[in-house]
């Protein structure tokens, strides 16, 4: 098979020159202008849509016009976490024992790689293939509002090849619903108490963090459960201790592996401070000894601040964050050993008028994802706070038995001699709305392995790269 001996080395230059164009999610404009001027290079007709999605059509290979269009879809957005201005700050990358890492960020191979093939197919002559549109869109990771947003008519092809998975041996033939919310809890600032107070920096530090799907069930350490526990033992014990702000996790999207809450209380309760403290440490480690062991707590004298956050707001708060569920929900009865509910903290903010909260749920079942969302919203409203649905996707679920899913998997086998496995996962992709706006559209969607993605040790295979750029162009001489 010729074509499947192409090499990877320009799909690696690609994602060298995407990873030095800053792309957060809401902030994709100079990723989208990259894309456009690199179909005017290669002379290839584009649209451009006021969300910022992209799509790039390429005619088929002499003698395959009469195939039918294939569509490759990917994202141009990542989780910058790591990056003290992700606006500017490009990623260096490097290889370490057959893996491709990044230097104190996350990578962006979620889905910078995937983009990359996408890329290196346009730019090929040699990938043999029928008419093909590649469409990369906006805010995967932080709302979907790109592929949400979609016209009617901006895409053509019926059959897609999704290049966003992160699991090497498998097809993802479904992926769960999710409904990211906001929750913003009124508050001000309020003088301190005492005058002669002592004020700390309490800080949780060295959580794995990682996918708040699919990493969800893996007993990580969530910086928000681990700080509201502290913070409620303390307020427990004295009113007293206050709080001045709150800055915890680094993504929507992500298990929070970080915070930092800064408190002021009399110098008659030091000692009881520290010694909740050293409760929670011994908790930590406890607790997740296997799963997460470097998660641990410090407290450092901090200078003072002007005022605290008000008593009634923090108060709200931590009422909401002990009734709201955290982690999985409920596992699936039909799919063993996947998740089928979940809910996830992301950030907590204090603010100049609220404490701003993101949840993210996630269902296999879009009527438990919503009921679950509504009782979210629901208990933050009894605190009087104003809740918005940032949004809404609806769960996908193939046809396994389909043809397109058989050649997809009959190709992996005779590529690299072994099938995929063909499984929903606990993430959610934008497969959902694709179906919503492309009636009879059918996906697959497949990827290099990619380990703990929204993350600083986000890293993906080498090795994997390479076999899955060479199923995708067999793929694509198959359908052609």
């Amino acid at each position: 098979m010729r074509d499947t001996n192409l090499s990877t080395e320009r799909v690696f230059q690609l994602f060298k020159e995407l990873n030095q164009i800053p792309r957060p999610s809401h902030h994709e404009e100079r990723v989208a202008d990259y894309l456009c001027q690199f179909a005017e290079r290669l002379h290839l007709p584009y649209r451009r849509d006021p969300e910022n999605c992209v799509v790039i059509s390429k005619p088929a290979t002499p003698g395959h016009e009469d195939a039918e269009p294939i569509v490759l879809l990917n994202h141009m957005d990542m989780v910058c976490v790591g990056m003290s201005d992700p606006l500017t700050t490009p990623i260096e990358a490097y290889v370490e024992q057959g893996w491709m890492k990044a230097r104190g960020t996350s990578l962006g191979a979620d889905n910078g790689i995937g983009l990359s093939m996408a890329l290196a197919v346009l730019e090929s002559d040699e990938v043999v293939h029928g008419p093909l549109e590649v469409i990369t869109t906006t805010n995967e990771e932080d709302g979907m509002s790109g592929a949400s947003q979609l016209s009617e008519d901006f895409l053509r092809g019926r059959k897609v090849i999704n290049l966003d998975s992160e699991d090497y041996d498998t097809i993802t033939t479904g992926a769960a619903g999710a409904c990211l919310q906001f929750h913003r809890i009124p508050a001000h600032p309020v003088p301190p108490r005492s005058d002669d107070a002592c004020w700390c920096s309490i800080r949780f530090q060295g959580g794995l963090g990682g996918h708040s799907g699919v990493d969800i069930n893996k007993r990580r350490c969530s910086a928000v459960v681990a700080a509201s526990a502290l913070l409620s033992a303390l307020r427990q014990a004295s009113e007293t201790v206050e709080i001045a702000s709150i800055n915890i996790g680094e993504a929507n999207a992500s298990i929070a592996s970080s915070a930092e809450i800064v408190v002021c209380f009399p110098s008659d309760c030091s000692e009881y401070v520290k010694q909740q403290a050293t409760l929670t440490n011994q908790w930590l480690q406890q607790e997740f000894a296997d799963s997460d062991p470097a998660m641990h707590c410090t407290i450092s004298p901090c200078d003072p601040l002007p005022s605290v956050i008000n008593h009634e707001a923090v108060e709200a708060l931590l009422s909401c964050l002990g009734q709201i569920p955290q982690g999985v929900v409920k596992m699936s009865d039909v799919m063993p050993g996947t998740v089928e509910t979940s809910n996830n903290v992301g950030r907590i903010q204090s603010e100049a008028d609220c404490i701003f909260v993101s949840t993210h749920t996630r269902s296999f079942i879009d009527s438990e994802m919503d009921a679950l969302s509504r009782r979210i919203a629901s208990t933050f409203a009894a605190c009087g706070a104003k809740s918005t649905t940032v949004m809404s996707a609806p769960a996908w679920q193939e046809d396994q038995q389909s043809a397109f899913l058989q050649l997809t998997s009959d190709t992996f086998f005779d590529v690299l001699g072994w099938r995929p496995r063909m499984v929903a996962m606990h993430f959610v992709l934008e497969a959902g709305f694709f179906v919503q706006h492309y009636p009879g559209i059918q996906i697959a969607s497949i990827g290099p392995r990619i380990v703990e993605p929204h993350s600083t040790s986000e890293r993906v295979e080498i090795s994997t790269i390479d076999d899955i750029w060479r199923v995708l162009i067999e793929l694509l001489k198959r359908l052609a």
